[in-house]
Order: C-alpha cells, then sequence, then structure tokens
C-alpha cells in the first residue's frame, strides 16, 4: 500500500510492505533478544529542504523522528494473533518546511488502510508551537513550520486518533510552562488533529477489504505442541517435503502455532491439508478416499489418511466370499473406505463393503441384504 501525503510545503511518500514471520527485525537489546513485526523508517533526504549533499548512514535525526511516528502508529496495529504479517512502513519525505514526523504518521496511517492493514482507527498528527514573552503574554501556534520552529519557544508534536493520543514530543527553549499553556496546546492540537483525520477521510476511512495481489496469504493453525516433532519430521524432513510440494512458507513456533504464507491460495491450501492429515486423528464411522498401497492373503492395507494405513480384512471387501484379495483390488488401486473402529492394540478397522464404491456413500442395511 502506498500513500502522498501533502500539507502547505511538506510532502512524504509512505509505503507499506506486508512480509511474513521471516522477515521480522529480530533486536539485540539490553534486556536480551526479542523480534518485532511492525518497522518504521523515516528518510530525510538533503533534497527535501533544497540542499545539495551525499546519503550517508541513518542519522540521529531520522531515527529519533522515525521513533516518534512509530509508536503514534503501533498503538492502533491489530494483535499478532489477528493480523499475522510483519509490516514494514518507510517514509520517504520529498519536501520539508514543518513536521515532516507528523506528516509520516498521517501518511503512514494512509499507506496500512491501503495495503489492508485492519488499524483499529486512523491516525494523524499536528505540531504545536509557542511564543512566550517575558510579560507572560503568550502564542499558541498551530502546525508551525521551520522558521516558527527555529524562532519560537517550544516545539510540541501530538499524534492520535480521534478518540486519543498515541503519542507526544515537546522540546522548549524556555524553564517550563504553565497547566494553562499546556491545556491550550493540547486542545487546539486536538482540534487541529480532527481536522486533518477529515481530510485523510477522503481518501479512506479504514483498511481496505483486499490484499495487494502482490501481498503473501497468510493462514494460521494451531496444533498439539505433541505433534510438533511430526510435523517437522526427523532433521526437518517432513515439513521441508511439505514447503516443496506445497510451493507455500511454513513457520512453526514452541506453542504449535503454524504460519503457511504464499501469494498463491491453492498452495495455501495444499500446505493446510497436508499439515492437517499428519495432526488430525481419524474419526470413527466416517468415509473416506484411499489407496491400496499392500494386498496380503488376509486382506488389503489402504493409505487413507494422510499417511495413515488401515487394514481392510478380506471379510470386509465385499459381500461374497473372496478366495484372494487380488481376485478384486490390485495395488494403487483408490477405493472408498469407512472407519469401522480401532482393536485392542491400536491399529485401525476399516471396510469397503459398507460403502458403495461409485457414490461414497454408505450402504444401507436393506441393500446389503
Amino acid at each position: 500500500g502506498s500513500a502522498l501525503f501533502t500539507r502547505g510545503e511538506t510532502q512524504a511518500l509512505v509505503v507499506t510492505t506486508l512480509g511474513t514471520g521471516d522477515d521480522e527485525q529480530m533486536i539485540d537489546a539490553l534486556t536480551g533478544t526479542y523480534k518485532s513485526n511492525f518497522m518504521l523508517h523515516y528518510n530525510f533526504p538533503p533534497y527535501s529542504v533544497g540542499e545539495v549533499g551525499r546519503f550517508g548512514f541513518t542519522g540521529r535525526r531520522e531515527i529519533g523522528h522515525g521513533k516518534l511516528a512509530w509508536r503514534a502508529l503501533q498503538a492502533v496495529l491489530p494483535a499478532a494473533t489477528d493480523f499475522p504479517y510483519t509490516i514494514r512502513v518507510v517514509s520517504e519525505i520529498t519536501e520539508s518546511n514543518g513536521s515532516s514526523s507528523m506528516a509520516s504518521v498521517c501518511g503512514g496511517s494512509l499507506s496500512m488502510m491501503d495495503a489492508a492493514v485492519p488499524l483499529k482507527a486512523p491516525v494523524a498528527g499536528v505540531a504545536m508551537g509557542l511564543i512566550l514573552e517575558d510579560s507572560g503574554e503568550y502564542a499558541i501556534l498551530s502546525d508551525i513550520l521551520g522558521d516558527e520552529d527555529h524562532l519560537g519557544d517550544m516545539d510540541f508534536k501530538v499524534a492520535g486518533t480521534e478518540n486519543g493520543i498515541t503519542s507526544l514530543q515537546m522540546d522548549i527553549k524556555v524553564a517550563g510552562i504553565t497547566p494553562e499553556i499546556m491545556e491550550k496546546a493540547l486542545a487546539q492540537a486536538k482540534a487541529g488533529r480532527l481536522h486533518i483525520l477529515s481530510e485523510m477521510s477522503n481518501a479512506l476511512t479504514e483498511g481496505r477489504a483486499e490484499f495487494s495481489a502482490h501481498a503473501p496469504r497468510i493462514e494460521t493453525m494451531q496444533v498439539p505442541t505433541d505433534k510438533i516433532r511430526e510435523v517437522i519430521g526427523s532433521g526437518g524432513k517432513v515439513i521441508r517435503e511439505i514447503v516443496e510440494v506445497s510451493g507455500a512458507k511454513v513457520d512453526i513456533n514452541d506453542d504449535g502455532i503454524i504460519k503457511i504464507a504464499s501469494p498463491n491460495e491453492d498452495s495455501i491450501k495444499k500446505a493446510y491439508d497436508m499439515i492437517h492429515s499428519i495432526v488430525a486423528e481419524p474419526e470413527e464411522g466416517v468415509i473416506y478416499d484411499g489407496t491400496v498401497v499392500k494386498i496380503v492373503d488376509f486382506g488389503a492395507f489402504v493409505n487413507f489418511f494422510g499417511k495413515r494405513d488401515g487394514l481392510v480384512h478380506v471379510s470386509q471387501i465385499e459381500n461374497r466370499r473372496l478366495n484372494h484379495p487380488s481376485d478384486v483390488l490390485k495395488e494403487g488401486q483408490t477405493v472408498k473406505v469407512k472407519l469401522l473402529g480401532f482393536d485392542d492394540r491400536g491399529k485401525v478397522r476399516l471396510s469397503m463393503k459398507v460403502v458403495d464404491q461409485e457414490s461414497g456413500e454408505e450402504i444401507s442395511g436393506d441393500k446389503k441384504d
């Protein structure tokens, strides 16, 4: 998703990209290492203020402005369990004579909604200023320009939704401000924020219903923790096979939460079905499609539930006496079987004769006779 936000002589081109769990940012902090699924990068090139200069490493100013915008938007993001995507927002400042960090907030909110991120509410921001005289007289300025920021006594950035503030930052050049000034500044900032939100609503009021064709689709499923080993397989053999066969990316964590990602819905369904067949248990009395994998004297083994095999005893193949199962069956043949139950050793008992092999419907007692 993308948005071009222009306010006065300040403009931000903001782009949102959606990724999978592999794209999360790993942060090595003093408290330990953790991952973040929301990143905001703020870029302030020299040409945005009419200067010529080289592009170097990210400066402290860019990090600070980016963090302020990150805080403003992070408060309205959906929970990771509801929206399992990694979100990267990049704000490119193309023109600046005012608060470019607040423009990044407004553009970031619009671009995420354009990318179909279900935000709790749209977010906007405005920068307030102050001119304070020695006599105590003062004037509060809304949406300050660069000169007003430079020559004024306060730079007070306020971002939030219609219902409240999500982040704020204040720089003052005086010893302090009174509660009266603070109250008026916040009230004036709210009026400005609501005006900007109303203008933004002319473009978008909520997240789009459909993702871009280029965004990965992610399906989340929960498996029992004791089944994680079966999904991964020895040395990752099973999960690699699922990825190769389906074409989808599969991530699994220690809590048994599996994320399946692919731009192709068919790939996601294929991977989902393969995992489900591993972790699910067959239900007694249900009819399944199966394949004959081995024929023995006393019956035939049928693969009917993922990689699960079961025995169809020779007496359960047809409603007549057979000399040998090979009289009517051959390896590789597709059949329909009903799960009768499990024996004392936990072995599966299957039946073919109670199922119509053409329609797949269960044969009633009258028809059996």
